[in-house]
């Protein structure tokens, strides 16, 4: 599991500075506050494609969207399932004080074009891109094929 300490310092410490301060009118109380964590890819058949994993967490007041995802590895893409169908989208909804859930079954990232297949132990580095939020990097660990998270999906 991937979190950013220096992220969650400083929005620590910036709450607590508008905390102190009043109403500051810099509308920094309405932004998104994300974190990742549950990343990870199970080992791949395939020598060129692979699934991953992981649940992007917003405790801020503000909605935001992951718009994409690079990777070294290779070409990343966003797809939803719906009713047992997966297309790729350009974009997927993170609540405010809520979760976007990318899990076995249902929305997940897609590896494509992959440089190499990723070996049960590795890890794999992502940068998620959102619309309003910094870029969040996570290394995903690379799992066995038949891997599922003890609570079916988040690491809450």
């Amino acid at each position: 599991m991937t979190r950013r300490p220096a992220l969650a310092a400083a929005a620590l410490i910036g709450a607590l500075v508008l905390a102190g301060c009043g109403d500051s009118g810099s509308g920094a109380s309405s932004a998104a506050e994300l974190s990742v964590g549950a990343a990870y890819i199970p080992q791949p058949m395939s020598g060129t494609m692979a699934a991953g994993f992981l649940t992007v967490t917003n405790k801020g007041d503000a909605e935001d969207e992951l718009t994409s995802v690079t990777s070294p590895a290779g070409e990343v893409t966003v797809h939803e399932t719906v009713g047992g169908a997966m297309k790729e989208v350009d974009r997927l909804p993170v609540p405010a004080h809520g979760d976007l859930v990318l899990e076995s079954g249902g929305n997940h990232l897609m590896f494509e074009k992959l440089k190499r297949r990723p070996e049960q132990g590795e890890t794999v580095t992502v940068q998620l891109h959102f619309t309003h939020s910094d870029p969040v990097t996570v290394d995903m660990p690379v799992k066995p094929a038949t891997y599922r998270p003890a609570d079916g999906h988040s690491g809450h």
